[in-house]
């Protein structure tokens, strides 16, 4: 699939993303593995019932990527998002972000992590922003807790909000302030100690299409200027045009991924080009995307096939025997 793209394309905005954190990691050696789970575990115990809502998730984001993580209700995704923010503890497995340890970490350590490691925008608008204080106070806020001199937090404050595209409202209180317009203020909250790490649970999941898109424009935008990793997760599959990168996540397993790379066209256009790939883990397992299973009627067992650049998957006898999965 290929998509056309207009200046500042994705391609840019990725491009200036990894150079600045590049540059926030002292040096392109350095951005290999800035979020890693593998093999996460976390079980939930409720009046003796245990629920397996992640089942030896492996996962890796480089510094400086913008990626969306998908999934349906019931998927684990809010699960792992709360743990990669250091709201949960997963119950076995590894769970890393930048420096941190997420499993061994002590209580000090973790709020640290919390309040200058990650950032934090959630999908209700209402948790974001104070509504008795200004756009500009709300952004102000967390660099006063955090120690900040008072002659720069106003001047970073207002960076922060022009970035957004939100500039206009500094002086507004959120009750004045638009769906979309209260989201992109709260990106502008959740980055304003400089965190290594942005996520972002449903941030567009109240708004519409055209205002979704305003807001994932200040995601892009944040992510180009300061190098910021930034996780999405949504259970809305639009969003992956606006992402290099989307991992789907199914019954508590990254189950697939779909990877965007800029091309430049013989009549020097740039398209997008998009290629989906299942997540093999490390027993030799992999999950087929379901519109495969459904198109070829795969179930039960499939036929395999080794040949010199791929592997054959094709519907057992008996059952329909048209097409194949590569």
């Amino acid at each position: 699939m290929t998509t056309e793209l207009t200046a500042p394309d994705l391609a840019e905005l990725q491009r200036r993303a990894a150079d600045r954190a590049a540059a926030r990691a002292g040096g392109a050696d350095k951005l290999r593995g800035h979020i890693v789970c593998d093999g996460l575990v976390r079980i939930f115990k409720t009046d003796g019932v245990e629920v397996v809502a992640l089942q030896g998730l492996d996962l890796v984001i480089d510094q400086g990527e913008l990626v969306a993580i998908v999934g349906a209700s019931g998927s684990g995704k809010s699960t792992l998002l709360n743990i990669l923010s250091g709201l949960d503890v997963p119950t076995a497995g590894i769970a890393r972000v930048a420096d941190y340890d997420l499993l061994t970490m002590s209580a000090r350590r973790r709020l640290r992590y919390r309040r200058h490691t990650v950032g934090f925008v959630w999908q209700q608008t209402g948790r974001n922003l104070l509504p008795y204080l200004t756009a500009l106070e709300n952004v102000e806020l967390p660099m006063r807790l955090a120690g900040g001199r008072s002659r720069t937090i106003r001047a970073r404050a207002r960076e922060l909000l022009d970035l957004a595209g939100v500039g206009y409202a500094a002086d507004r209180r959120p009750g004045q302030l638009s769906g979309g317009e209260q989201q992109r203020c709260a990106v502008a909250v959740a980055v304003a100690n400089d965190p290594e790490v942005l996520f972002a649970d449903e941030p567009t999941g109240e708004l519409d299409e055209a205002t979704a898109d305003e807001v994932f424009r200040t995601l892009r935008t944040i992510n180009a200027e300061l190098g910021v990793t930034i996780v999405v997760v949504t259970h809305d599959h639009a969003v992956a045009a606006q992402v290099s990168r989307t991992i789907a996540i199914r019954d508590g397993r990254t189950a697939s991924e779909v990877r965007r790379t800029a091309r430049v066209t013989g009549d020097g256009r740039t398209e997008l080009v998009s290629e989906e790939y299942a997540v093999l883990d490390r027993t030799g397992r992999l999950q087929l995307p379901a519109t495969f299973v459904e198109a070829l009627s795969l179930r039960d067992r499939v036929r395999l096939n080794l040949e010199p650049d791929h592997v054959e998957v094709r519907p057992a006898a008996g059952s329909r025997e048209s097409g194949d999965a590569r």
